[in-house]
């Protein structure tokens, strides 16, 4: 992508730990504190449905047990996915990506969508997330950034929706992880903020791809990050960091 569309700050999972993750609860509250862009992750339901889920399994933020992708939405859209976080959020429901893209759509806001396959299913997650966003954000001039970390759900992306923007996600600088990007056609590289150096950012902006960071969550580590011109950073502390902060540095900052 020549033009950068995106802004700077992005809400981790809605509102970070605000509000219990990938919840349109959680969207709200990122939006309240003035946020207009979020990452999520999403995965397959047994029956095809598009829905938000961090983890493989659902214990941690619904209490039911087994593998997410294992249900059918029927089922998991029934679950309830606050009380794990606060007795406030008791009864909120998980949520499709369609349901996401209408509150992002009603309201201007950009997304950064995690294609988080159930393992097995990295290909044809990456197929169906990207086949669905491709028709929920048809005709918008801000289409959803897709990630992941697994070169074959992106690969899965590009070949159901080519012209979306894509982006390598990485924990460690595994061997190949530049030609990798480069070959799925990828936009940007989002990566663990401890990773970055000039050097990295340097030659990942070269190679004519944007710097992404996660998940950033003190204010001396935003400053370094800026100094050293990454173009984007994701963040739990929506309470801490204002999404209209300029960012500094030498790099080109993305519009807020």
């Amino acid at each position: 992508m020549t033009h950068w569309p995106y802004p700077y700050w992005i809400a981790h999972r809605g509102a970070g730990k605000l509000a219990p993750e990938n919840t349109l609860a959680a969207f709200r509250l990122g939006a309240s504190h003035g946020y207009r862009m979020f990452e999520c992750d999403a995965k397959l339901s047994s029956d095809g449905t598009v829905f938000l889920l961090h983890d493989a399994t659902l214990e941690r933020t619904t209490g039911a047990s087994g593998l997410g992708g294992q249900r059918p939405w029927s089922d998991l859209s029934l679950l309830d996915a606050g009380t794990w976080h606060s007795p406030e959020y008791a009864g909120e429901p998980p949520c499709s990506l369609a349901a996401l893209a209408r509150f992002c759509l009603a309201n201007g806001h950009a997304l950064n969508i995690e294609i988080k396959p159930t393992p097995g299913l990295e290909s044809v997650t990456g197929q169906a997330v990207a086949a669905l966003a491709a028709r929920l954000w048809s005709g918008q001039s801000r289409p959803p950034l897709l990630s992941s970390f697994k070169p074959e759900a992106l690969a899965g992306a590009r070949a159901s929706a080519p012209d979306l923007p894509r982006a390598l996600l990485l924990d460690a600088w595994w061997d190949g992880w530049l030609q990798t990007a480069l070959a799925l056609q990828c936009s940007a590289i989002v990566a663990h903020h401890p990773m970055y150096s000039t050097q990295t950012v340097a030659r990942i902006q070269a190679a004519g791809l944007r710097c992404l960071c996660y998940t950033v969550n003190d204010e001396q580590a935003a400053r370094a990050l800026q100094a050293l011109g990454v173009d984007g950073i994701i963040t739990d502390r929506v309470d801490l960091f204002s999404p209209d902060a300029v960012p500094v540095g030498r790099g080109q900052s993305a519009p807020t």
